[in-house]
């Protein structure tokens, strides 16, 4: 099935990349309010999605989310939680709250949508960028916030720019000089950015729960044919979101930290 997946996309995908607008998002977190503000705010500038993972876990509306996105054209890998939803993980490693968000999400998920994510790959390559949830070394744990992290990842993928999410935080790293220096540079949001060639690990934030003391949904487009990036954030209703987190019980910290953007 995750063969079938892949190929399926990636015949897509080549058919379209030579015009193709992307829309790059990652970690829904099962936050469909905050999509649905997304592709309001970004209708009619893009071809194609890819999602960096995390489609479920934290948030109340797992199948709305995973229902959204197989209806667009769309690229999704799996990340952490989509994998702890399915046992791939052990879940003791995670934080008291995300596994009682984890169980509920378990429980609540249709059939078909724990196929679709049973299906999803790990990593992606299309042209010039590579494409993992979490890193290309460890695709679906690894966190990269910082230049030290950042520079250990770079001999793991081939293309000139690598595409990353996991950890809710808009950033761009790159690689320059002969020692293999990385910057690490918070991206200034609403204008595009041509990628200068300089090899560079970009991570478009998050769309369901930001975690840069920033509450509104990120995400990024992306000329494919010219490589422009553009960086974006939205403001959506959060009181909504925590309104359904309530109604099912959900942990008061997941709660407050959509308002934090923490």
């Amino acid at each position: 099935m995750v063969l079938s997946y892949r190929v399926q996309h990636e015949a897509r995908l080549t058919e379209h990349s030579d015009y193709m607008r992307v829309l790059i998002i990652s970690d829904i977190h099962a936050n469909v309010t905050a999509f649905e503000t997304v592709l309001r705010d970004a209708k009619g500038q893009w071809d194609y999605v890819w999602c960096l993972g995390d489609v479920v876990g934290y948030g109340p509306d797992p199948n709305e989310c995973v229902t959204m996105l197989r209806e667009l054209p769309h690229l999704c890998l799996a990340g952490n939680h989509d994998w702890a939803v399915l046992d791939r993980l052990d879940i003791r490693t995670f934080n008291p709250d995300a596994r009682r968000a984890v169980d509920w999400t378990r429980e609540s998920l249709t059939d078909e949508n724990l196929q679709w994510l049973e299906a999803l790959p790990v990593t992606f390559v299309i042209g010039d960028y590579t494409l993992a949830h979490a890193s290309p070394r460890e695709p679906i744990l690894e966190y990269i916030l910082e230049t030290k992290t950042a520079a250990d990842n770079f001999p793991h993928f081939e293309t000139p720019y690598c595409v990353v999410g996991h950890t809710h935080q808009p950033m761009i790293y790159e690689l320059f000089g002969s020692f293999g220096d990385v910057s690490m540079n918070r991206p200034v949001y609403g204008q595009p950015r041509t990628l200068n060639g300089r090899r560079q690990i970009i991570n478009p934030g998050s769309v369901g729960q930001p975690r840069d003391a920033d509450p509104r949904a990120a995400y990024s487009i992306l000329d494919f044919e010219h490589n422009i990036w553009e960086h974006r954030r939205i403001p959506y209703d959060v009181a909504a979101v925590q309104r359904r987190m309530r109604q099912h019980r959900m942990p008061d910290r997941l709660v407050a930290r959509l308002e934090l953007g923490m």
